[in-house]
């Protein structure tokens, strides 16, 4: 006698999600290695030196005065002076930007009332250079200047100065080779990057140091009679840094 169908089962091995209780997630990646697929992690750095692409110099126009409108008149020559001096050098110069101006009344120590004692008036100036060739000179010139003061010259790179690409990549070429020793030690070889970080790559601080001697004729107008002699100085190599960290995979040692 054939028994009535019975009423399909359900599947004991495939329980749906009890309301209020969160399902399984799938098993994330770890974070670290396998014994079949070990990790090496190193840190590849570079240090370059190379020769300054830029000198900076800043110039402090100064004056000062009982009369406030005398200051400021010669401040104003003196600042136009070293402006078209620096002007001057033509193509030697990169760059000429005026920072700040100031002009400050000096109050007597002494006395009841606010009477001024003098004026003081100063221009804040930057110039770029990218031909050490004429430098030296101009420094001279500058400081032979009446009330004018020069500090510098801070030597740097540009921005996007190939040093910095250079740089970087010896990093990573110098990572690569790490790990490959790492991995040749354990009779290993390395099979996949699978992670790579650029922690710093840049140059040092401008250093304030000497500038360069002549290397040859520049096209600038010339020294004027009875300066005194320019200054003979030599510019200060940049050193370029890069570090990066590189994590790769490898076949399993023999131990």
């Amino acid at each position: 006698m054939n028994q009535p169908d019975q009423p399909d089962q359900p599947d004991q091995s495939a329980q749906p999600a009890q309301p209020g209780r969160p399902s399984q997630p799938a098993a994330a990646p770890v974070p670290y290695g396998t014994p079949d697929a070990p990790r090496v992690a190193v840190l590849g750095e570079a240090r370059l030196e190379v020769d300054p692409e830029i000198a900076r110099l800043t110039i402090t126009v100064s004056a000062r005065g009982t009369d406030r409108r005398a200051a400021l008149e010669d401040l104003t020559r003196r600042n136009n002076h070293v402006l078209d001096l620096v002007k001057s050098y033509g193509e030697a110069v990169e760059k000429l930007e005026t920072g700040s101006f100031s002009i400050t009344p000096e109050l007597a120590p002494k006395g009841r009332h606010e009477r001024v004692r003098a004026h003081h008036g100063r221009v804040h100036l930057t110039v770029t250079l990218a031909d050490f060739t004429v430098l030296g000179e101009l420094t001279t010139r500058l400081a032979d200047l009446e009330l004018t003061r020069v500090d510098g010259p801070w030597w740097g790179l540009r921005p996007d100065s190939p040093a910095h690409g250079r740089a970087r990549q010896q990093a990573v070429r110098e990572a690569v080779r790490r790990a490959r020793e790492y991995a040749g030690a354990l009779g290993a070889r390395l099979v996949a990057l699978t992670e790579l970080a650029d922690l710093e790559a840049d140059q040092g601080p401008l250093q304030p140091v000497a500038v360069a001697s002549p290397r040859g004729r520049s096209a600038y107008r010339g020294p004027e009679p009875d300066t005194v002699a320019a200054l003979d100085l030599e510019p200060q190599r940049q050193t370029v840094y890069a570090h990066v960290n590189a994590r790769f995979t490898m076949t399993p040692p023999e131990l």
